[in-house]
């Protein structure tokens, strides 16, 4: 499948920090949303499915058994607080989830990234490898024979005022602590989807474990570590326009160009002084609108079988 979402910016916004602005189009006045739910249970498998699994569907051409097994480890996965309130839960997991599903196949799809550590797949235990960055991706440079590290943020908000940004950066700044970042290099060793992934490449498959061994110093990684931040947002602007127009596009590219240099001017400001070999990294904004957070939500469960056809949140 090719990346099917319109590309508003593309653009290095300064030395190392990209900018990629995206939309969805319309049709019939209305913002596509089947459309984006298609994207949706078509990126599941890249982060609710083993390697294993996705070879073995994959090998067999069975796409809808690959659709429903992905749905149904993410059913496995979710663990609901008894003690809170159930239906805003349902709404915070969905949310969480929508972001992560979206970014891993915006990895696949757009960047061609490996997707090592399949994160909803094990959230499905009670081992830690679930926990930490969002995403977990490898990217081959084979004329090369070199890879780069991709660690993930994806957020779903209703605005992305100032106050949002400041949170994103710390999280941010978790990830890239150097004790965030061997445990990722740990994880990413100790499963085997990476040799499934690599089983044709050995050498670098013995490379990339040499470099992520717990004995091997993290600024050796710096220059290879990339960090894509996903936000996913509720916009007004979206929700007012009934046609992908000329004035919609830049509407839409002038807001996020304000956001992007807002959020990289706050993010060096913090982290400049906080994370060793801060210029090394390369950091990846990507900005995706959407008209309701709820009508997306709502949808999502729906097809998961966790809101009744009549029920609205």
């Amino acid at each position: 499948m090719d990346f099917q979402f319109e590309i508003l910016i593309n653009d290095c916004f300064m030395d190392k920090k990209f900018t990629l602005s995206l939309s969805n189009d319309y049709e019939d006045g209305e913002w596509r949303y089947e459309k984006f739910s298609n994207f949706i249970w078509d990126s599941i498998q890249y982060t609710a499915l083993s390697a294993k699994e996705r070879c073995y569907f994959n090998e067999n051409n069975l796409h809808t058994s690959s659709n429903k097994r992905a749905k149904a480890n993410l059913r496995k996965a979710r663990i609901l607080d008894k003690d809170g309130n159930p239906q805003k839960d349902l709404m915070k997991k969905a949310s969480s989830e929508l972001g992560e599903i979206f970014l891993y196949g915006l990895l696949h799809f757009y960047f061609k990234a490996l997707p090592v550590v399949p994160k909803i797949f094990y959230k499905q235990n009670a081992q830690d490898n679930a926990k930490g960055a969002d995403s977990v991706h490898i990217i081959i440079d084979a004329s090369n024979n070199d890879f780069s590290l991709w660690f993930g943020e994806a957020k779903f908000y209703n605005n992305i005022g100032d106050s949002r940004l400041d949170s994103i950066i710390e999280s941010v700044e978790k990830s890239l602590q150097t004790s965030s970042i061997k445990k990722e290099n740990s994880i990413i060793c100790g499963l085997n989807d990476l040799d499934i992934l690599l089983q044709d490449k050995p050498y670098l498959l013995h490379k990339i474990k040499r470099s992520l061994a717990s004995e091997a110093s993290t600024d050796t990684l710096k220059s290879k570590i990339h960090i894509p931040i996903l936000i996913l947002y509720q916009c007004s602007i979206s929700e007012k326009y009934k046609i992908f127009s000329n004035e919609y596009k830049t509407e839409i590219l002038n807001y996020h160009k304000d956001r992007a240099k807002k959020y990289f001017e706050k993010q060096d400001v913090k982290l400049k002084s906080t994370i060793h070999l801060y210029n090394e990294i390369f950091f990846h904004l990507i900005i995706f609108p959407i008209p309701s957070e709820d009508r997306i939500i709502e949808d999502y469960l729906k097809e998961l079988g966790l809101l009744d056809n009549g029920q609205s949140i």
